[in-house]
């Protein structure tokens, strides 16, 4: 697929999309791309920075709860 297929393939999903926050996210999204913008992880504070690094070195540590037991817990009220 070249540029112009793809670049009109997108222009095709965008225009079939009518929730306003999908657009938005892909407005940030792209303008983001565009613009050099700085990294999101350069936007949060240190408390979230920590609580992320956190999870992370729980989940390389096995600590986790498998998805599928979650949502059975949770599935009464999804």
């Amino acid at each position: 697929m070249d540029v112009i297929e793809l670049r009109t393939d997108l222009h095709n999903m965008i225009d079939k999309i009518s929730d306003s926050n999908i657009l938005l996210a892909v407005k940030t999204l792209l303008s983001s791309n565009n613009l050099n913008q700085t990294d999101w992880w350069e936007t949060i504070n240190e408390t979230e920075r920590a609580e992320i690094e956190q999870g992370i070195n729980e989940a390389e540590r096995g600590e986790v709860i498998p998805h599928e037991e979650v949502m059975e817990k949770y599935k009464k009220w999804l």
